[in-house]
């Protein structure tokens, strides 16, 4: 939580400072929409053996660009998206290989955890460029907060059975796994408030009469934890991590009224 009030802390001085207009001054707002691909996982520890799980993430972005500070174009951008994240586990043996499903070998044990975000990230933003007619890079960086949705568990096995379940009368795999960590196959999100920091970097080709299409990459560290971390609790941390390939479209809604901005 210290970390998130220092990043909005951050963002809140890093705006006051545009809004001061010591540079150029712009007033130019667009609005839009954005969509793309997201791999996500989550940092457990005890560390729980994973890969990257594919989803799918969209919604909307709204961009106020206030002042051109020398080269640089200072702006704010808000979204509002939903976004498929999760995890995608690695179920080895002790030889680390897959563990083979007992009722047809030919396929491997399978366990994907997919949820469903609303997520609204809240990004300062400096570019390096055209504005208005060409290519212009850029810089994001803020905080960001999360609400959960739903969640979806795909697996090809009873996660309730296994080794460690006297009581079982399937067919255990727990024995077979050379990670003993199954807990979170079978627990529920308890914490639904997601936070953390997001920074990403991309290009964005601007026409004057099309608007602005963007493609950007963005990393999101999560500070929050989706299952409780006291000493009492299974894991000490839980958090996401994600990978996001995006593209925006965005037009003008307010433009500022001056013709030497190209």
């Amino acid at each position: 939580m210290k970390r998130l009030i220092s990043s909005f802390t951050f963002l809140h001085f890093f705006i006051a400072a545009m809004f001061a207009q010591v540079g150029e001054y712009r007033n130019d707002l667009s609005v839009g929409v954005n969509g793309g691909y997201v791999m996500s996982n989550v940092a457990f520890v005890t560390k729980v053996p994973q890969s990257q799980l594919g989803g799918i993430t969209g919604g909307f972005t709204a961009r106020y660009t206030c002042e051109k500070y020398f080269s640089s174009i200072c702006a704010v951008t808000a979204e509002l998206n939903f976004a498929q994240i999760g995890w995608n586990e690695d179920i080895l043996d002790k030889n680390d290989q897959p563990v083979p499903l007992h009722t047809d070998p030919t396929q491997n044990l399978s366990y994907k955890r997919k949820m469903t975000y609303v997520q609204v990230p809240l990004l300062a933003r400096l570019g390096w460029g055209r504005e208005r007619n060409g290519l212009q890079a850029f810089i994001h960086l803020g905080p960001q907060i999360g609400f959960y949705v739903n969640d979806k568990i795909e697996s090809n096995f009873d996660v309730h059975e296994d080794a460690f379940n006297p009581s079982s009368t399937g067919y255990q795999y727990g024995g077979l796994r050379s990670s003993s960590v199954v807990a979170q196959d079978t627990m529920a999100v308890e914490n639904k408030f997601d936070y953390g920091i997001a920074v990403g970097a991309g290009l964005e080709f601007s026409n004057r009469h099309m608007g602005h299409f963007m493609i950007e990459g963005r990393y999101y560290y999560g500070l929050g934890n989706i299952y409780g971390n006291t000493k009492r609790d299974y894991f000490s941390r839980s958090n996401f991590g994600n990978i996001v390939i995006k593209c925006t479209y965005l037009f003008d809604i307010i433009r500022t009224k001056n013709s030497k901005i190209k």
